[in-house]
């Protein structure tokens, strides 16, 4: 599951915009593009509910989306393109349309140096470098399945609720209850209560009943990453493999290490170069260890792509 690292920046300064009004977020974009009117999982965002906005993240994340109609027309498209996107995920992100000409204070506040530019705000901050430009359909669907992902891996499995029917407020169980898609139910509990193992033979009961499910496989491979490297030193393990760079055992668990902390082409060099050096079995251990975790990233990452095209000339 390849997710760039959920890193913490620091919060977001909400200093110079308005506290949110009664509305929460499903109520306040009346400037929001068109797909925010059609959507449970997106809304538009002014200065007034932006904060509420900010809040909902911490449930889970809040893809932000900056467009400008006078400035770049097309943007338009392109946030209304990531709302579809988002709407697909069932509640696993909330898309907020920012049209900075009607909110000039919220990008302001976050410096948005360019639009459009699409921002993933996790705890109410930033969680990985902001993405400028158009991104194609088939990119943001491979963006948001990583980051859906990652999550899982990281057992972060909570959803928002619907716009269109949000829970009531005067009862904290049902507001906070998440909704899972059933099938990964179990697995994501699993790994909620950090149970590796069992979110590893969850995972696999669901490959062996539907092996062309793609997202129970990448779950599988998630997880089998997370149980080699439970409970081990990364300190040590980095030293160890630095001190025999033809261990197959210690390299494969550096690299398992290297995709959790979100250096993927790192963790694909590593087990490439490891291929190249090696022969026999030790060559095979290494090269079907690193379809794992092409399998963990997804197939149609690019850097899959990458580090597929690097495997086969080391092989060949």
């Amino acid at each position: 599951m390849t997710q760039q690292p959920f890193s913490r920046p620091g919060a977001v300064d909400l200093s110079g915009l308005s506290r949110p009004g009664p509305d929460g977020p499903q109520t306040a974009g009346a400037a929001a593009g068109a797909a925010a009117g059609r959507s449970a999982y997106a809304t538009g965002v002014s200065e007034q509910n932006f904060q509420t906005l900010l809040e909902a993240s911490v449930t889970a994340p809040v893809v932000l989306v900056f467009y400008s109609p006078s400035r770049v027309a097309e943007s338009t498209a392109y946030a209304d393109e990531v709302a579809a996107a988002v709407e697909a995920y069932d509640g696993r992100f909330l898309a907020g349309l920012v049209d900075i000409d009607a909110s000039p204070a919220i990008a302001q506040s976050l410096q948005i140096p360019q639009v459009p530019l699409l921002m993933v705000i996790l705890d109410g901050r930033p969680a990985a470098q902001p993405i400028p430009g158009v991104l194609k359909r088939d990119e943001i669907d491979t963006l948001l399945n990583q980051l859906a992902q990652g999550l899982t891996a990281q057992g972060v499995t909570a959803r928002h609720q619907p716009l269109s029917s949000p829970a009531p407020a005067d009862d904290e169980d049902a507001a906070g209850e998440t909704q899972v898609d059933p099938r990964y139910a179990a697995a994501e509990a699993a790994l909620a209560d950090d149970d590796i193992d069992g979110a590893v033979a969850e995972y696999q009961r669901l490959v062996d009943a539907n092996p062309a499910d793609s997202e129970a496989a990448a779950g599988l491979a998630m997880a089998k990453v997370l149980q080699r490297t439970h409970d081990v030193d990364p300190d040590a393990a980095r030293a160890a493999a630095e001190a025999e760079p033809d261990d197959i055992d210690a390299q494969t668990l550096v690299a398992d290490l290297d995709l959790l902390d979100g250096r993927v082409d790192d963790a694909f060099t590593r087990l490439v170069d490891l291929v190249r050096r090696t022969s026999g079995d030790d060559r095979n251990h290494a090269r079907e260890h690193l379809l794992g975790l092409f399998a963990a990233v997804g197939n149609d990452d690019p850097r899959v792509l990458r580090g597929r095209q690097n495997l086969a000339s080391a092989l060949f």
